[in-house]
């Protein structure tokens, strides 16, 4: 019934948009010469208001802070949900389901959300390996959400003579990593479900990502492994696509919100969408002029994007307090995040076995 009165909704709005001048078969676009495009920050935002426009949400940083809601974030969630505005939840973290997530937000105070909302790296590796190798088997390295979504697309689980070496967040003992170890030396291809070395869980600590499990193994083997998750763009091509499919119907934009230049701006510019980075996460203002890509706006939290939601008025960027706050930061040494570009050359030799 719901899909029923979604359908007569579009079809009575293409009606409107058609005696107001706008073409009859791409409604949310005005005919040459009938309207013009609005200049201007504001005008920008109000004109993408006008067009269906659909969000991919990064959860960490963005939504929650360890067990602990971002100030506004609920609101902002609600609004979505009101409004009818598609998002998705979009995370690197492989190691839970979608439905412990939104059990997670529903403790957390953000409730009806469902499976649907969220898109995990483990997601996005049972759908890279069951659509370019049908019938591979994998050793995994890796915790629930993993396991699940691999058993649900049917990848049989081998620890004889497996495809791939499938490396997640959680369950890195020696006696695991040694398994995988000769199972690469056998044959077997390394495959990350993303490239974080670590992740942040507070202030002022700090998680293992399966980024730093895949270089153990790259150090012992020699092998290059290819790294799925935030910024591969499988990752923000498959959220694009379950988005539209949750929305039915294509939309005019999709817009990614998250903290992280690394993996969220990076993915998101690399992609062709718009890339808004949040400071209620990893990133501080002073840093965002290090990278060559650069977020289409930047915004205290997603606090500032409540209104605009509703209304289409854009938050204004220049004046917000967050451009004089510290924020969260962690003078941490290391790159945070793996990276298979240099997979475009020849295999590193192996290291040495002892020093």
């Amino acid at each position: 019934m719901i899909e029923i009165i979604r359908a007569k909704t579009r079809i009575g709005l293409n009606k409107r948009f058609a005696r107001q001048g706008f073409c009859s078969g791409c409604p949310r676009l005005p005919k040459p010469g009938s309207a013009r495009r609005p200049s201007g920050l504001n005008s920008r935002v109000k004109f993408l208001h006008d067009m269906k426009t659909g969000y991919l949400i990064d959860m960490d940083g963005v939504i929650y802070r360890e067990n602990h809601l971002i100030p506004g974030a609920s609101e902002f969630v609600r609004t979505l949900n009101a409004t009818g505005t598609p998002f998705l939840f979009l995370t690197n973290n492989s190691a839970p389901t979608p439905e412990d997530l939104a059990v997670r937000l529903k403790h957390l105070g953000i409730g009806g959300l469902t499976s649907r909302h969220f898109y995990t790296s483990a997601l996005n590796t049972a759908d890279f390996l069951s659509e370019t190798h049908e019938g591979c088997t994998v050793f995994v390295i890796g915790e629930g959400g993993l396991l699940a979504a691999l058993h649900e697309r049917k990848i049989a689980n081998d620890a004889i003579q497996p495809s791939y070496v499938v490396v997640g967040e959680g369950g890195p003992t020696m006696e695991k990593l040694s398994k995988a170890h000769e199972c690469i030396e056998r044959g077997a291809r390394l495959l990350a479900t993303n490239p974080d070395n670590w992740c942040p869980v507070s202030n002022d600590r700090t998680r293992p990502g399966a980024g730093a499990t895949a270089a153990f193994l790259e150090a012992s083997t020699g092998r290059r492994a290819y790294y799925l998750g935030k910024p591969n763009g499988y990752m923000f091509h498959r959220a694009r696509r379950k988005l539209a499919e949750s929305a039915l119907l294509e939309l005019d934009h999709v817009v990614m919100i998250g903290d992280t230049m690394e993996t969220d701006i990076r993915g998101a510019v690399e992609a062709g969408m718009q890339a808004f980075l949040v400071l209620s996460g990893s990133t501080r203002l002073e840093e965002i002029g290090d990278y060559v890509y650069q977020p289409t706006r930047v915004l205290q939290s997603v606090a500032d994007l409540t209104d605009e939601i509703q209304t289409g008025k854009a938050s204004d960027r220049l004046n917000s307090p967050a451009f004089n706050d510290k924020g969260f930061h962690r003078d941490k040494s290391g790159y945070r995040h793996q990276t298979d570009i240099l997979a475009l050359h020849k295999p590193r030799p192996r290291p040495a076995m002892t020093k």
